[in-house]
């Protein structure tokens, strides 16, 4: 497969440079092709290339639209699901004029969780487009080409979304939920009451970011009634983040609740667009639970809610009467770990079964329950998991998708080769499976609201991804973006190797290596392992890396190992991988870790006094715990945006995993870094930013302060005032990889 890979980069031309080399020892000694650097990475055009953007279907599952550029700029495009036939739907001209740009905010807002806006939606009738602005929706009729405000001013607009039958959009402003008529008209509220402490059909900061919403309301099938969340946020803490660019300290707030602390209160109300009256929906008693998913059932009468308790140890599927409010338990998962939520329940349109996953064997797996809760079936089985296809958006974490009438399951998995993801089918008659895709690497599949055809945006570890048109039985219909980055051929990047590394148990953890292109196994080489090894992550993968890849192959190119290893808590392997890791974070990720380090030691060409250690977020949080307890095994380690005190990060995420810091707090204390500080001796970079809303500043402030009460220093610390998690503009990416590659070719 490397070799399959390695030769897809280069053009003829380099090729025929390599067979000169190897006729020649003069050339094949000098290493042909250019060499990487931090300023063409981070520079445009990509080396990642570009795939088309605002990948929609139509609500007919005839077409799909995208924006690609012309030479007058951005076009909308359409592409024929049965012929795969081009068009150009809107030119630049008409593009521009209903196209509204974000506005700019002063602190980035870069939690991973953050949902933005697509900027089209089509209506359900497939006759306009509405374009979705900052505050303004306008609609634009296509057989005409007449515009039509809907909705103007300046306050925000969020999440719109069209009425199932078309005739009205909703919009979340001021806090509140309300609805415009799509033929026109003025705005009215449907809920009242909104504000920053109790939002209406409007979403928080943790529920996103840790539980993957991505709407805090949702339509009835019959269009009469929207459900949504009532997220009472005045038990919240206010946490403030500083705009280090205003001279007066201005502050930017955030609801944003650490470990043990209250949560927001949650109800889901049902609201009459006749009445604009709200029937609240029975949750229970106990208001600090987790209500992280909300469906409506076919009959419009009906929603499906689910209900998780604070340990995240219980899911409960309630099915509420939206008319009363009355609810009734018909289904619960428990977990002696934590519970994954998923998005896929699917209620099929007879309302008298569903589709329900669980990973109660260790594994997610499809299960058939009757509308009672009665299960009917278990539909697959095994030492692997099942999971979303990406559902109906481009990437989407929605639905899975179904074809009720052919009676089929479309969805995702990596049951052939943990290293990629693959297309599979299950029929629901006989609880067969049949691989859709072909090529090894990661699919990424997006399906038509009838899935009958899907987008296949396919990459490998050699391949930057391309976008291509699928019918439903896996034969192609066209290609959408083919992306081929010839400029890649010009650089001689090293091949990504896979390999097995035995844990101190035996487990095989998966893990991958970069070599330098002219690999010499007589002659010692620096190492520099990259790790993130966190839940719900995986990162030795059979896919484009794009940046970071680059990144690793241009370290290869000055003679350095990049090495990648997936401990026991990360994702890929089923739930049964995840939680050995519960209670405690670090310990079981290191000794992982320290294995890939034993492994690498044991190689001749790895120089053992020359290994460093690099990550980010939870990657930055492994860094700081590998050298803070297992000093002297790493020379040197950069660590950017890590948590350094698990009191100190949310609820949610943290609580999964430890439990509440009042029942653990031998673990909290062993499994934070800022305990640890008297341990530093290895040369350590330290990086934040001060608007980070995810990980806090405080994290590393609190570090600092721990560590200078030690006698102890990081060698370099880099701070990015008023950046966000993702220290994302470009001048800023820029200088932090410079730096962080200085930091590394100094110490290594």
């Amino acid at each position: 497969m490397h070799a399959r890979s390695l030769r897809a980069l280069f053009s003829v031309s380099a090729f025929l440079i390599l067979a000169a080399a190897a006729a020649s020892p003069s050339l094949a000694q000098q290493s042909p092709g250019k060499e990487l650097t931090v300023e063409r990475i981070f520079s445009a055009p990509s080396l990642s290339g570009r795939l088309t953007r605002g990948l929609e279907w139509t609500p007919d599952s005839k077409q799909i639209s995208f924006i690609q550029n012309s030479g007058d700029g951005p076009e909308l495009w359409t592409m024929d699901a049965a012929t795969g036939q081009k068009n150009v739907l809107l030119d630049a001209a008409t593009l521009k004029s209903v196209t509204q740009p974000e506005k700019e905010q002063a602190i980035q807002s870069t939690g991973l969780g953050r949902v933005q806006a697509e900027n089209y939606m089509w209506a359900p009738n497939g006759r306009s487009i509405l374009f979705i602005g900052s505050s303004d929706l306008v609609l634009l009729d296509l057989a005409s080409k007449t515009t039509k405000p809907l909705v103007s001013g300046d306050a925000d607009v969020e999440d719109p979304k069209f009425s199932p039958d078309g005739k009205w959009v909703s919009f979340v402003r001021d806090d509140n939920l309300w609805i415009v008529s799509a033929s026109g008209g003025q705005p009215k509220s449907l809920t009242s009451g909104g504000s920053e402490a109790i939002l209406m059909g409007k979403l928080d900061w943790v529920y996103p970011e840790e539980l993957d919403c991505t709407t805090a309301y949702w339509w009835s099938p019959d269009s009469s009634e929207i459900a949504y969340y009532e997220m009472d946020e005045r038990p919240v803490t206010r946490y403030p983040i500083m705009d280090m660019s205003s001279p007066t300290g201005a502050m930017e707030y955030t609801r944003y609740p650490q470990a043990g602390e209250p949560n927001p209160i949650v109800h889901v109300g049902v609201v009459s667009l006749a009445t604009a009256q709200t029937k609240w929906m029975d949750t229970g008693a106990d208001t600090n639970v987790y209500i992280p998913r909300v469906n409506w059932l076919p009959d419009s009468k009906t929603v499906a809610i689910q209900r998780l308790n604070r340990a995240q140890t219980k899911l409960d599927l309630l099915l509420a009467d939206a008319s009363t409010g009355s609810s009734k338990t018909i289904l619960t998962d428990t977990d002696k770990y934590w519970i994954n939520i998923s998005d896929d329940l699917y209620f099929f349109s007879d309302g008298k079964k569903f589709l329900w996953s669980s990973e109660r064997t260790g594994y997610r797996h499809y299960y058939l329950y009757d509308i009672s809760g009665k299960l009917l079936d278990q539909l697959t089985s095994g030492d692997w998991a099942v999971g979303t296809t990406g559902g109906f958006g481009p990437e989407a974490a929605g639905a899975p998708a179904v074809d009720e009438a052919r009676g089929f399951v479309y969805f995702a998995s990596n049951k052939d080769d943990v290293h990629g993801q693959q297309l599979f089918r299950l029929s629901l008659r006989d609880k067969s499976l049949k691989r859709l895709t072909v090529d090894p690497g990661t699919h990424l599949v997006s399906f038509a609201p009838n899935a009958a055809a899907y987008v296949d945006t396919f990459s490998d570890v050699s391949s930057p991804p391309r976008q291509d048109l699928y019918r439903a039985d896996g034969a192609r219909v066209g290609v959408i973006a083919e992306n081929k980055v010839p400029e890649l051929a010009d650089y001689r990047l090293p091949p990504v190797e896979f390999l097995s590394v035995p844990a101190d148990d035996g487990t095989k953890l998966n893990a991958m290596m970069i070599k330098p292109p002219d690999f010499d196994s007589s002659k010692k080489y620096p190492v520099l392992i990259y790790v993130y090894g966190g839940p719900h992550a995986q990162e030795v993968v059979n896919a484009w890396g794009g940046l970071a890849q680059l990144w690793s192959q241009m370290l290869a190119q000055r003679g350095y190992i990049v090495f990648t290893l997936d401990n026991r808590g990360s994702s890929g392997r089923g739930h049964v991988f995840e939680t050995p890791i519960y209670h405690h974070f670090g310990r079981i990720e290191l000794r992982d870790q320290l294995a890939g380090v034993r492994f690498l030691k044991s190689q001749s060409y790895v120089d053992s006094s020359r290994i460093g250690i690099w990550g980010w977020s939870y990657g930055g949080y492994m860094t700081l715990y590998a050298l803070l307890n297992s000093p002297g095994v790493f020379k040197a380690g950069v660590s950017v945006a890590p948590v350094t005190d698990w009191h100190l990060y949310d609820t949610i995420y943290t609580e999964r995993y430890m439990g509440l810091p009042q029942d653990n707090p031998d673990g909290y204390r062993d499994s934070s870094p800022v305990n640890q500080t008297a341990n530093l001796r290895d040369l350590l970079m330290l990086v934040h930013s001060t608007g980070d809303d995810n990980v806090h500043f405080a994290n590393t402030a609190e570090f600092l302060n721990e560590s200078i009460d030690n006698g102890k220093y990081p060698t370099n610390l880099m701070i990015f005032p008023g950046r966000g998690h993702g220290i994302s503009d470009r001048p800023a990416r820029l200088l932090l990889f410079q730096k962080i590659t200085l930091f590394i070719l100094n110490n290594l």
